[in-house]
């Protein structure tokens, strides 16, 4: 069901805007806008609530795709002997007092973490 208080793209990348979801005969036909790929213009179009362009099996490059918000997130991992990786820590710091209980450690290793909302669950 599209939502109008959420963000949407189309399947090939363009932004979406949604300006109402509660049009046509049975009120299942969402309006907005898809900015044109090669222009700053914008074209008018319409969706079904499930957010297909057609209302069919296939996909097609104006589906919508929500977009979610994106998460960045700096961790910290110690490596110890045996690929045993420990917990993430927030900080270099955190992970030094972690590991000076736990002997055998070959690493601290800085990971950059860059994820959408949602991902892998």
């Amino acid at each position: 069901m599209i939502d109008i208080n959420k963000k949407y793209r189309t399947r090939d990348g363009r932004e979406v805007r949604i300006y109402a979801v509660d049009c046509g005969r049975e009120k299942n036909i969402a309006h907005g806008a898809v900015r044109n790929k090669d222009a700053d213009w914008w074209g008018q179009c319409s969706w079904h609530q499930n957010g297909k362009f057609f209302d069919g099996p296939h996909d097609h490059k104006l589906d919508l795709i929500e977009v979610r918000p994106r998460h960045k997130r700096t961790v910290w991992l110690n490596v110890y002997e045996g690929d045993i990786i420990g917990p993430p820590c927030p900080s270099k710091d955190q992970a030094e007092r972690v590991s000076a209980c736990i002997s055998r450690r070959s690493a601290c290793i800085k990971v950059e973490l860059g994820f959408e909302e949602g991902e892998g669950l």
